[in-house]
């Protein structure tokens, strides 16, 4: 464990924002066009810190890196303690990247309240990066809650016409969850210290602990089902999941970025990071029924996206079917599998948070999603059309493009294991392939037959801006995945050795060569045999070594 920054370069890239938001409440409200410049420009600040993690960090370990850790609550056992691996790296850069985004893409569109706009738009950039960073649960827990703050008042400020119901039910939903959570920390905390007589909150001394001295049975599947409950809402997974199309049908364009992109990442985060490596037995036992949900929101989430008639809410019912594929690989429990749903985790950011700026900048020209609304903007808006057609091919996975990697490795993680799990997820791209290349062509072509529509302006620098880096990560997965997979690749292999031990030792097991003559009786029942439980068999995983 170490810091090669040499300086506390975690903190810094986590308290920007809010520093930058504590300078704004002395500015006068009225100086909106200063209040923009300095946001803009705290927030790119905080993009380009955050690069400089990439030089100093060894893709050759799986340990904690960067590590600040401080005394803080002596007589509970808290303290300051950041660090991050692979995975957080790239949840740390995708925040970094989209805030800054996000915040771009506000500059017309909020005109009411813009301070506090800003305000609460940096407060929430320095939550979401804290809730990664984060070793100590405590700490953790803080920015956790703290995160819900700022995205309740974005939502029930700046929000559309039933922005109070989505706003009230987004908090009650997470807020639930959280509780529960607390419940398990706790629990966990309690554990070990009867077990040692110290207070931690360390999470990488409990994780360690729990590992080898488990909970007890019925009590280790409760406390699974108490952070498992917590992360499910957040993806969400189904049947948490209503609370997410009033969310993004309500948030304005940023918040709808940032939660799809960001905040919805931390479920799943929370899952690699906490569920899997703390609870393994309960992991194993409850499988069947996560896999389930996941592909019931696979499935759900792309026939119901097929139905909608709201553009916004299109988008926001294909992120349930789009993270379903990233809990279906998580718990696939394989690393093909696993860095297939970290990837996936990415490439969701990057696609669904262009989609949703497409559909922004569309709404700020005419107030409406109304799918029926539109048609033949290509012709008007030929740049915008280019854009959308990038972003949708990314979404429904085209080969070249990033969606198509995340994809490829959850459908061989998951055919690892029970191949009826892939074929199932296979249907679901199928249908992500209909109803975006449905709503592009209802959008794009044909006739432009509303008169509304044929004044309609292009893409302006700014705008065109905001999908610039998108468009480049989105190629450059899609191309050239290698540097994403070697960031998160030792990480993973070190969760899925505590998850399942011996998993490596049992992949590179030499074949021994059959003997001439019949097969013994037990030599066919083997092969089936593998594919009952979660460990692949054995040539499976050779390719991903």
């Amino acid at each position: 464990m170490n810091n090669a920054a040499g300086y506390p370069i975690l903190s810094l890239i986590t308290y920007i924002p809010i520093a930058g938001a504590l300078v704004l409440l002395f500015v006068n409200k009225k100086s909106e066009g200063f209040i923009k410049w300095f946001t803009n420009i705290v927030a790119f600040a905080d993009m380009v810190v955050s690069f400089f993690l990439l030089p100093k960090f060894n893709t050759g370990t799986a340990d904690m890196q960067f590590i600040e850790r401080v005394p803080w609550i002596d007589k509970i056992g808290a303290q300051y303690f950041f660090g991050i691996d692979g995975i957080s790296l790239l949840l740390v850069l995708l925040t970094t990247v989209l805030g800054f985004l996000s915040i771009l893409s506000s500059w017309t569109a909020i005109t009411e309240r813009v301070k506090e706009y800003y305000i609460f738009m940096l407060v929430l950039q320095t939550g979401m990066l804290g809730v990664f960073v984060s070793l100590d649960f405590f700490l953790f827990y803080v920015f956790w809650e703290v995160m819900l703050v700022p995205m309740y008042f974005l939502i029930g400020v700046w929000g559309g016409p039933r922005k109070l119901y989505a706003a009230i039910k987004f908090f009650l939903y997470t807020l639930f969850g959280s509780v529960l959570m607390l419940i398990g920390i706790l629990t966990v905390y309690f554990h070990y210290y009867a077990k040692t007589g110290v207070y931690t909150f360390d999470v990488l001394k409990l994780t360690e602990f729990l590992i080898q001295n488990p909970l007890a049975h019925t009590l280790g599947i409760w406390i699974f089902l108490a952070f498992w409950v917590a992360f499910a809402i957040k993806v969400p997974m189904f049947p948490f999941h209503t609370w997410l199309p009033d969310a993004h049908v309500e948030a304005p364009t940023a918040g709808s970025v940032i939660l799809a992109g960001v905040l919805l990442k931390m479920g799943t985060y929370g899952f690699v990071r906490f569920s899997l490596p703390m609870f393994p037995g309960p992991t194993k036992e409850m499988l069947p029924w996560v896999i389930g949900l996941s592909l019931i929101a696979i499935v759900y989430g792309a026939l119901v996206a097929m139905m909608q008639k709201d553009w916004k809410k299109l988008v926001a019912y294909s992120s349930v079917s789009h993270l379903g594929f990233c809990t279906l690989g998580i718990f696939a429990l394989n690393p093909v599998g696993i860095e297939g749903g970290m990837l996936q985790m990415i490439n969701h950011g990057i696609s669904t948070g262009a989609l949703f700026l497409i559909v922004g900048i569309i709404y700020e020209r005419r107030h409406t999603r109304d799918l029926s609304e539109f048609g033949g903007l290509s012709k008007v808006m030929p740049v915008y059309a280019a854009v959308f057609a990038i972003m949708t091919m990314s979404s429904i996975g085209l080969p070249g493009l990033n969606g198509f990697i995340g994809e490829f490795f959850i459908l061989v993680g998951a055919f690892e294991v029970k191949w009826w799990w892939a074929l199932i997820a296979t249907s679901g791209i199928v249908l992500g392939a209909a109803y975006m290349l449905w709503a592009y062509q209802r959008i794009m072509f044909g006739k432009i037959e509303n008169e509304k529509n044929k004044n309609l302006t292009d893409l302006n620098l700014r705008e065109f801006a905001t999908f610039v880096p998108l468009i480049i990560f989105a190629f450059w997965i899609g191309l050239y995945p290698k540097p994403f997979i070697r960031i998160i690749e030792k990480p993973i292999e070190k969760i899925v050795e505590q998850v399942q031990p011996g998993y490596f030792a049992r992949q590179q097991k030499p074949i021994e060569p059959r003997e001439s003559g019949p097969a013994p009786a037990h030599s066919a029942a083997e092969p089936a045999a593998s594919h009952e439980g979660v460990e692949p068999a054995a040539h499976a995983g050779a390719g991903n070594e």
